[in-house]
């Protein structure tokens, strides 16, 4: 049994309603990967708006393993405590992660970022010697096109990511750097220029399938077209 972990933020955890790009990633993985394989996690919920809380079930459609480590709010600075114990408890084998924007966004520079990316890693490599990780940089949102000073730091925490992911890749634990998702628009692939639409989430999910797939031979090329 393979155990993917989705790690993320407020566009990983999703909202009442909402699918998740979690789902589309279980769903390509159903239709193409060949063994036994769950999605795995401490927490289950959706984000609940009107409670401003992580309290909803509300899937759009929650029949899948709706388990992972995501939080509106969480980066980098918040789940490098947290993932040790998850990964441990949990047993997982490969960490799907898209973390980043919070952390620009609220708390900690570009460099300050990146040294929690590299935490997150040796951590999550404590709990598991074989951990395997696919890193999603951040893409940016409606904030970059109007704050400059912000939208290089994205860009700056973006080279400094794929450099960690190229310094701290080794045979048994891999981490794949993936590629920006394919011709994401943030006006016609979020509803709020931030998170994503169902469009979004396809994306989203290919951009991971994409690199584990060119990367480790994992499933096979995403091909559910943009809704």
């Amino acid at each position: 049994m393979l155990r993917f972990m989705p790690v993320g933020d407020s566009m990983t955890i999703g909202s009442a309603g909402e699918h998740t790009w979690r789902y589309r990633m279980w769903q390509h993985l159903c239709a193409t990967y060949g063994g036994p394989f769950t999605l795995v996690g401490p927490r289950e919920t959706l984000y609940d708006k009107p409670a401003e809380a992580p309290t909803s079930y509300a899937y759009a459609d929650p029949g899948f393993p709706r388990a992972h480590l995501a939080g509106w709010g969480e980066g980098w600075l918040h789940m490098a405590p947290l993932i040790g114990e998850a990964v441990r408890s949990c047993r997982a084998d490969v960490l799907l992660v898209s973390l980043g924007l919070i952390d620009l966004g609220f708390y900690t520079n570009a460099e300050q970022t990146a040294a929690n990316a590299r935490a997150f890693v040796a951590a999550a490599r404590e709990a598991n010697a074989r951990i395997h990780l696919v890193l999603l940089p951040v893409i940016p949102n409606i904030r970059a096109t109007t704050d400059e000073p912000f939208a290089e730091q994205v860009t700056l925490f973006n080279e400094l990511l794929a450099k960690a992911a190229a310094d701290l890749d080794e045979p048994r634990s891999p981490v794949l750097m993936a590629a920006p998702p394919e011709s994401y628009d943030i006006h016609t692939d979020t509803y709020d220029g931030t998170h994503p639409n169902a469009n979004g989430e396809h994306r989203i999910a290919g951009a991971f399938a994409e690199a584990m797939w060119q990367g480790w031979d994992l499933g096979d090329e995403y091909t559910a077209a943009a809704e």
